[in-house]
């Protein structure tokens, strides 16, 4: 008995002798705050670290940690904000000591307006041997508690509080129209090279008339030019029949995709005819070079399942 009272007094000696020092140059603190400082409603729970690094003649007292629970009161009052959870971890080191203390709180106080607030500011005791006890002040922390649900009307527009980011518009919708709008684009631009193409990057554009569109283009516009042009023409018609073709009836019976331009087909056997067989004959063209490749280009969208 008379040792527990001789240690209750030697306790309280050590605490009446400690003192307190906020910044004391040997104890080194760094201090990981939560993400925000706004925005916080009764439960929720903010969480700090705190990082105190001490030469290794001096050791943090854990009955100096705080307590979790605890209220700190101001003017007779609780804060409202409760230590909930305390981690503390110790990692020795040759010359110096680091202690990391976890600190979680939870808001337990709300108004109809936000209002300021502050996680209390702590106290942990060092000593050693051959040291004076003291006892370090670990710094608040301010933040802002906000209210649950919005008391009167509030015009946005005037809400310029420093507290909050930037208001955003959702750009949801305009990105869907932009994606769709750009995806029609390559489907036209698509259709654009099917039809007007003359290589064969897609299917069906490297037909027997694609490719002698192009080397109608090479041809000059003489007489051997005009009759080297409708050789050519008739030797696609041949390679699109699968044999020799002599009338537009025959070619039509074999590919019924060109229908559409019987008219075209009849007058090019009669320019043939007339170039081949009986000059003094007229198919009634008056550039037969330009018609030529109107008529080859109108073969080439047939052959493509073009109308």
């Amino acid at each position: 008995m008379k040792r527990l009272l001789c240690l209750m007094l030697l306790c309280c000696t050590t605490m009446a002798q400690a003192e307190i020092i906020e910044n004391d140059p040997r104890i080194k603190i760094r201090t990981i705050e939560p993400a925000r400082d706004v925005g916080y409603t009764v439960g929720d729970v903010l969480t700090r670290t705190v990082i105190l690094e001490a030469p290794s003649n001096l050791v943090l007292f854990d009955t100096s940690i705080p307590i979790a629970g605890s209220d700190k009161k101001r003017r007779g009052k609780g804060s409202g904000i409760e230590l909930r959870k305390v981690e503390f971890e110790k990692h020795p080191g040759a010359t110096s000591n680091r202690y990391v203390l976890r600190l979680s709180y939870q808001v337990f106080t709300t108004s109809v307006t936000a209002k300021p607030a502050a996680l209390p500011a702590e106290y942990v005791k060092f000593g050693g041997k051959n040291e004076k006890s003291f006892e370090f002040r670990i710094p608040s922390w301010n933040f802002r508690i906000s209210p649950l649900a919005v008391f009167g009307s509030v015009v946005v527009e005037r809400d310029m509080s420093d507290f909050h980011g930037p208001w955003l518009l959702d750009d949801t919708f305009n990105r869907h129209v932009l994606h769709f709008l750009l995806i029609l684009c390559a489907i036209s631009l698509l259709g654009l090279l099917y039809v007007h193409g003359t290589h064969s990057w897609l299917p069906r554009m490297g037909g027997p008339f694609a490719r002698a569109y192009r080397d109608l283009k090479k041809i000059p516009a003489t007489a051997e030019g005009l009759a080297q042009a409708v050789a050519r023409l008739h030797r696609a018609i041949e390679a699109t029949a699968g044999n020799s073709v002599f009338s537009t009836t025959e070619l039509i019976e074999r590919k019924p995709a060109f229908v559409p331009i019987r008219a075209d087909l009849e007058r090019f056997f009669a320019l043939s005819r007339a170039v081949f067989f009986d000059p003094s004959a007229s198919p009634g063209i008056e550039h037969p070079m330009d018609w030529l490749k109107t008529f080859c280009r109108r073969c080439r969208d047939c052959e493509r399942g073009l109308k």
